[in-house]
């Protein structure tokens, strides 16, 4: 199964239903893709329906 984001990417997450945050794709592997924080350096690993591909997309999704 590939994935719809390839490595090197930058899509944006939502943390906690409030904060947006730019993250880089680094792979995608078993289902979950590796992403580390454009701010901080640090990583997480999250499931495609988690990620957004611009702010205005993640924007319409906040709070849900």
């Amino acid at each position: 199964m590939a994935g719809k984001y390839k490595s090197g990417d930058r899509v944006y997450i939502i943390e906690s239903k409030r904060f947006i945050r730019e993250v880089e794709v680094l792979k995608f592997s078993g289902g979950l893709y590796t992403l580390r924080f454009i701010d901080s350096g640090g990583g997480i690993k999250l499931r495609e329906n988690r990620l957004f591909p611009t702010k205005d997309e993640a924007e319409k999704n906040k709070g849900k």
